[in-house]
């Protein structure tokens, strides 16, 4: 199988507008977490953010959309990871492997504090808890189209599937057993610990 041509990278204004979503998205974390999401507005996220509401809003329809570039970071470093590896279907300690990598080598400890308490607050806000399904549910799909294109076409269309929804499930199951702890980030009580946790697991039950 051919190598696949790397993707044109992106132009000096489309890493600008990345970073401006990616600073709304951190600021918009940070107070839901700190104040919970119906006492925070639009307004004060553009405010604090340093942008202009009408800037904010064309980056996110609702301040509650406003959180999906920081949510779905770590699931597209770990696709990225994935679909950079062998043209076959990775082991579980391929899978596991990865999923480690793009949690201890992408946020910082701040960021994952405020991921906590925004995954934290969604337990009581139908609007956030949407927005997270909508996200595991797209990092599925992905999943599923990179593992195909690794696998080729001999294989098998269930296992594949299966794969990317077994291996999708358990990271979000970890993140959100995570987040339900209240001890910091370190040791077993780290996300990365927990993914490899459930990961294994989900390997001892199959």
């Amino acid at each position: 199988m051919s190598a696949q041509p790397a993707p044109p990278r992106p132009t000096l204004a489309e890493r600008r507008k990345q970073e401006t979503r990616m600073d709304i998205a951190r600021t918009a974390a940070r107070l839901f977490a700190e104040h919970g999401t119906s006492e925070v507005t639009a307004d004060q996220i553009a405010a604090e953010s340093g942008v202009a509401l009408r800037t904010f809003y064309r980056y996110s329809r609702t301040k509650e959309e406003a959180v999906e570039p920081m949510l779905a970071a770590g699931a597209q470093r770990w696709l990225a990871d994935i679909a950079a590896g062998p043209h076959r279907l990775p082991t579980p300690q391929e899978f596991e492997a990865a999923a480690v990598r793009s949690l201890t080598l992408g946020d910082s400890l701040e960021d994952l504090e405020i991921t906590r308490g925004l995954l934290q607050a969604m337990e009581t806000d139908p609007a956030l808890r949407a927005i997270w399904h909508r996200i595991n549910l797209e990092a599925e799909r992905d999943l599923h189209r990179v593992l195909m294109e690794l696998a080729g076409p001999q294989a098998d269309p269930v296992q594949v599937r299966l794969a990317a929804a077994a291996a999708a499930g358990a990271i979000r199951v970890a993140l959100e057993l995570w987040a339900a702890r209240n001890s910091s980030v370190d040791g077993a009580s780290s996300p990365a610990d927990l993914v490899v946790q459930c990961m294994r697991q989900l390997c001892v039950s199959s």
